[in-house]
């Protein structure tokens, strides 16, 4: 099986692969390398980390489930254990993409820190320089997705606060918080759970609510919530499966906006389709917030030295600052000429191929669908290579030096 080449010695040529490189080693990069594969076609994955799926090895709680049932998290061509349980653990989905890539052979570059690829348009390849090498192939895949680094707002005084402030990426436990009063800053998924988190061990957490949020329950009439959601849109338009939805919540969980939690005027799906933003699922949070366990706060004004100002006038004091704020791409500082990627690391608008780019350049992970999503593209990139590649037998020099399996 040849997978790479390193008999390469030119610097100025590098190391010449066979088939696509994959940047990034998380379930995207992963679900490609398996999908090529499936077409007896080779690839290189490089990762920046020692090891597979860094963000979920290194820079998630560890409580944290699938939001979603498996069914709907599979990556391609290989299911979840029958003995995993319904939404899946932190580690059991690590499990499962380490058995992923061994069940496919996928043997990552580990340490390898993309610094810069660009198009050579002269030879017709990519270029791709990590810290140490340079290789080179007809195709780039860029699988290092939309949470590449952890994004870190500007708040007002936040350098000035004596306690500690952490981002989710570092956050573990609410074990480390035991009976004290945490600020979590961000009303997403993770936001809310980290304070569910917090109660459960006896610290006190304040959620701030800047702006408006769907929030729906994980599950109705003992269903998933995204797959009702799913199998309505088969049938009835997105905005009525909407509608349903906020009535089916506003009966399952009581208007939310009684509790600080105001539902955008858009809905929920349709909302996700535009924005990206995605609705809460409720975990357990909201009942606790009912309770007045966790007190939702309006958007911060000023951190003080031991506290926060907020905007509608209040002032508290805390003992440490979560920051749940999410994660940005870092696609836009090392993909040169790319117009797939925003300045902002999202996926530019698209006809529905917006996974492919110019010149055998392709994107997963950037959809904002989720593994789903993910599975989707990768399916999609594989398949585009594949079909080059029969239009391109007779090819002449340009393609000579693509490489199949050989089996």
């Amino acid at each position: 099986m040849r997978g790479f080449k390193e008999d390469i010695k030119d610097e100025t040529k590098g190391v010449w692969v066979d088939g696509a490189i994959i940047v990034g080693a998380g379930p995207s990069g992963l679900a490609v390398s398996a999908c090529l594969k499936k077409n007896n076609i080779t690839s290189l994955v490089l990762e920046r980390n020692d090891c597979l799926a860094s963000l979920w090895q290194k820079r998630t709680y560890d409580f944290l489930k699938l939001h979603l049932p498996q069914n709907f998290c599979e990556l391609p061509f290989f299911g979840f254990p029958r003995n995993f349980p319904k939404y899946p653990t932190k580690h059991h989905f690590i499990s499962y993409i380490e058995a992923y890539a061994q069940h496919f052979g996928i043997q990552p570059r580990f340490k390898q820190v993309v610094e810069r690829a660009e198009f050579d348009s002269l030879s017709g390849f990519w270029r791709v320089f990590s810290q140490d090498c340079e290789y080179v192939s007809r195709w780039l895949v860029v699988a290092t997705g939309e949470n590449a680094e952890p994004f870190i707002p500007e708040i007002g005084g936040i350098e000035r606060f004596d306690g500690p402030v952490v981002h989710t990426s570092e956050y573990r436990s609410g074990g480390e918080f035991k009976k004290q009063r945490v600020l979590v800053v961000g009303c997403g998924n993770s936001g809310m759970e980290v304070s569910l988190d917090l109660c459960k061990h006896n610290a006190i957490p304040h959620l701030v609510v800047r702006n408006s949020v769907h929030v729906l329950p994980r599950e109705m009439f003992g269903c998933s919530t995204f797959g009702i959601a799913m199998a309505l849109l088969k049938w009835f338009p997105l905005r009525l499966v909407d509608k349903f939805l906020i009535l089916m919540c506003n009966s399952i969980l009581g208007k939310t906006e009684k509790l600080g939690l105001r539902r955008p005027k858009t809905g929920p799906i349709e909302l996700k389709n535009a924005t990206g933003k995605t609705p809460i699922l409720d975990g357990g949070a909201l009942s606790h917030i009912k309770s007045g366990e966790i007190k939702v706060m309006v958007g911060v004004k000023e951190i003080t030295s031991n506290g926060a100002k907020f905007m509608d006038g209040q002032e508290r004091e805390f003992d440490a600052i979560v920051l749940a704020t999410g994660y940005k791409s870092n696609v836009p500082f090392w993909l040169k000429g790319n117009e797939l990627i925003t300045e902002d690391g999202l996926q530019k608008a698209s006809n529905g191929n917006g996974w492919k780019g110019k010149n055998g350049l392709y994107t997963v992970g950037f959809s904002k669908k989720g593994l789903l999503g993910t599975a989707s593209d990768a399916l999609n990139i594989a398949r585009d290579i594949a079909d080059h590649l029969k239009s391109c037998k007779d090819c002449n020099n340009s393609c000579r030096s693509i490489a199949v399996l050989q089996t």
